[in-house]
């Protein structure tokens, strides 16, 4: 009876269960989203020159990913194919990842809806929504990569949804 019991718990929470290494393999994925997201920072860095602290950390990661053509784009797929459908990778790891993928593709979306309707905004109302959209995506990023370092999942309303339907 009290294996029974304790065997029920242990499947209970398999999914809660995270080592310091999945912790930190689980907030990396976040980067490329960060990097595609740094693309409406323009507007917002011009306004507070000051902000451009937030990238001192990143100047290696964003001088390689400016430098080397379709970087993202390969590291997506690897991700995607390496990781995310790597059912030896622990699950937190791979949710993580495949949601750090979600919200990239969300953000490429929005640069091309951007790009088609780039030519007829202009001034006010597209600094507005290029800081808004990187200001989303910053705190996305921030609060995905805490709650990963916490051992926690992130959960970010309709994408984590579609994450949990994509890992198994």
């Amino acid at each position: 009876m009290i294996d029974e019991q304790y065997s029920g718990e242990q499947s209970m929470t398999w999914r809660g269960e995270t080592t310091i290494r999945d912790r930190i393999f689980s907030a990396l994925p976040y980067l490329l989203p960060l990097m595609y997201g740094l693309e409406f920072s323009r507007f917002l860095f011009a306004q507070f020159p000051i902000l451009t602290i937030i990238l001192i950390p990143l100047a290696p990661l964003i001088s390689i990913y400016q430098t080397v053509p379709f970087i993202g784009l390969v590291i997506f797929f690897a991700l995607f194919l390496l990781v995310v459908r790597n059912q030896n990778i622990p699950h937190f790891i791979r949710f993580n990842t495949m949601q750090a993928i979600l919200l990239d593709i969300i953000i490429v979306l929005c640069s091309i809806i951007l790009g088609i309707l780039g030519g007829g905004l202009q001034g006010f109302i597209l600094e507005t929504i290029y800081n808004m959209l990187f200001l989303g995506i910053l705190a996305a990023v921030i609060y995905s990569v805490v709650q990963s370092l916490r051992g926690h999942y992130a959960e970010i309303p309709t994408i984590s949804d579609a994450v949990y339907m994509q890992v198994p």
